[in-house]
């Protein structure tokens, strides 16, 4: 197996807990805001000391409801302050968090508490907690059950009231890095959700080591972040402790509709995201510019920005290329900026891969993408590029302390402090993810160049062969199809067909304007089918052709109705393609590609 080491920078953590930053934070920096609530349509900061106050009173109240150490406490709630401040309580006791997506079935839900055996649970509103106690009868360790929007924190202050401080002392100190901080269950694509068991010292091993090398983000004087991903999943998460950890100030929304007018108001230094956000951010921009009879200038621009991106790694931009680059900044970068909050230094891009054309697109806005991999498994990111290392098309060098390699058939391999412990209750599982010399198979191909450099080229399980035995990796293609303003998704196909072909469908936010530009009905039912659409489709598969082999091309596509969404399970949580699930469902749509 090739390998790849970076050095770490940091000893392997022995002692503390995730919630020592806290009380820390507290006694050292009290007035300090670390976190800024929604309130009454403003921002309402809360500091260090009061932070700690109110982890304090809810951890009281879950000693006083029988928590255990070691006892799961499961979290039912989209992204908001309170998940936060629960997280840490449940963390300062000794005890797990089982976080689970507030989008998730009912079937789902149950089995992640059957399955991790939670004691409590809190959970955001009436809906989650009918929910919750539909499954009771299959989660029999399961007690009480409180709403964040009916009073949970007040709740469990109130019943924490008799405990002594002493008493939470005692139990957040007995806490080690090797005891359980958290399980989290991958969405998965096929069968049962797994969980995965993931430690304080993972998690401390990830941001000891991120915050040294991201002193950008987490050490920048005003740092802040709107935390708008899920906080259920590891991502987002992550963050959350590196913000704890450094001070940088935390606010949260869940309503993503909004989030332009709360990235407006909050202002943030930094976001973290998933490409499909920022394809819509750059689809939107020119969607908007065409309409408004000024799609040359942004096509002008957006080519610019690029170019200009590119040249930093070739020595540099032109004086002429200078020029074009400033006189846009001043006419569509700037704007482009203003919707991230006008102040964002950095963003972070993880959960797919981000593609070329969009990291050299926003680089050169002013508005660097700093692109890293990692699973659910791996604590969040195993490599990141840095600010000042950046090679757009890959996703960095592996973090300090961790160790990359290829196997044979091309599945990169890790080892490093944030591998998780294993599964929970599964010991297969296990075992066909962490081999016998600690390597943790991710299941993704990939290379790494002279320099460290890592290239995701696609997953072990969706690569397709086709009838003549070419290997097609469907990434490439349907990375540059969904930059089209137009497009919402793509799926390539192909599998023991003769040759590669599309399913496409359309961005419902972008298609009416469109449309009536052009004189067509805002209808998909007719537009699936018209000559101008289709064309324009074409030509974002003319682009994506051009980046792979012939006959690796996409031969034929097809326009759906429909777009594919998370409700309807074609989209998994973190928004990409449940292949499985698509095909299924469109296996007629597949089969017609090829009678035609």
């Amino acid at each position: 197996m090739r390998e790849y080491t970076t050095p770490a920078v940091i000893e392997p953590p022995t002692t503390g807990s995730l919630s020592d930053p806290v009380w820390a934070n507290a006694s050292s920096h009290p007035d300090t805001a670390v976190f800024s609530r929604r309130v009454d349509g403003g921002w309402l900061d809360i500091s260090a000391a009061e932070f700690a106050r109110q982890v304090s009173g809810v951890a009281k109240g879950l000693i006083a409801a029988g928590v255990k150490h070691g006892d799961r406490v499961a979290l039912l709630s989209a992204t908001r302050y309170e998940w936060t401040l629960i997280d840490y309580a449940i963390w300062s006791i000794g005890a797990a968090t089982v976080p689970i997506y507030e989008t998730s079935s009912a079937s789902q839900v149950h089995w992640i508490l059957t399955d991790s055996e939670a004691v409590v649970a809190v959970v955001e509103n009436a809906a989650h907690g009918a929910v919750v106690e539909s499954a009771r009868a299959e989660a029999p360790s399961l007690q009480e059950v409180w709403q964040i929007e009916s009073g949970a924190v007040d709740e469990l202050t109130v019943l924490g009231k008799d405990i002594a401080d002493a008493e939470l002392d005692k139990r957040r100190t007995a806490v080690v890095p090797g005891d359980l901080a958290t399980l989290i269950y991958t969405s998965g694509t096929t069968g049962r959700p797994k969980g995965c068991k993931i430690s304080h010292a993972n998690f401390m091993d990830e941001l000891g080591t991120a915050v040294k090398v991201l002193p950008g983000l987490f050490k920048l004087t005003g740092a802040s972040t709107l935390l708008f991903l899920p906080l259920a999943h590891v991502f987002a998460r992550i963050i959350q402790v590196g913000c704890v950890m450094m001070r940088v100030k935390v606010g949260h929304t869940a309503d993503v509709k909004n989030l332009v007018a709360d990235l407006g108001e909050f202002k943030p230094t930094f976001i973290l995201s998933v490409p499909r956000v920022f394809e819509k951010v750059f689809n939107t921009a020119s969607q908007t510019a065409h309409a408004a009879g000024k799609g040359k200038i942004f096509d002008a621009a957006a080519e610019t920005a690029i170019a200009y991106s590119q040249a930093l790694d070739k020595g540099g931009p032109s004086f002429g290329l200078k020029a074009k680059h400033t006189l846009f900044d001043k006419l569509v970068y700037a704007k482009l900026r203003n919707v991230l909050g006008g102040q964002v230094d950095y963003a972070i891009s993880g959960g797919a891969p981000l593609g070329d054309r969009l990291g050299h697109f926003f680089r050169g806005i002013g508005v660097p993408v700093l692109e890293g991999y990692g699973l659910t498994e791996t604590t969040a990111a195993l490599a990141v590029n840095l600010p000042d290392d950046i090679r757009i098309g890959t996703v960095g060098k592996p973090l300090p302390g961790v160790t990359v390699g290829v196997a044979d058939d091309g599945e990169l391999c890790f080892k490093g402090g944030q591998v998780m412990l294993g599964y929970w209750k599964n010991d297969e599982a296990t075992a066909a993810a962490i081999d016998a010399d600690g390597w943790f198979h991710t299941g993704d191909l990939g290379e790494f160049d002279v320099d460290g450099f890592i290239k995701i080229t696609g997953r072990k399980k969706e690569i397709l062969v086709t009838a003549g035995g070419k290997n097609v990796a469907p990434a490439v293609l349907e990375d540059r199809i969904r930059l089209h303003p137009l497009v919402s998704q793509c799926m390539v196909v192909g599998d023991g067909k003769p040759f590669i072909a599309a399913l496409v469908t359309i961005d419902p936010e972008t298609i009416g304007a469109w449309a009536t530009k052009n004189g067509k009905p805002d209808d998909m039912s007719t537009l699936a089918t018209d000559k101008d659409l289709i064309a324009e489709i074409q030509s974002a598969i003319d682009d994506a052709n051009t980046a792979v082999s012939k006959a690796e091309g996409i031969k034929k596509f097809t326009i759906l109705e429909t777009d594919w969404t998370q409700e309807n399970g074609e989209l998994s949580l973190k928004l990409s393609l449940r292949r499985h699930i698509v095909m299924e469902k469109h296996k007629a749509d597949v089969e017609a590609l090829y009678q035609k």
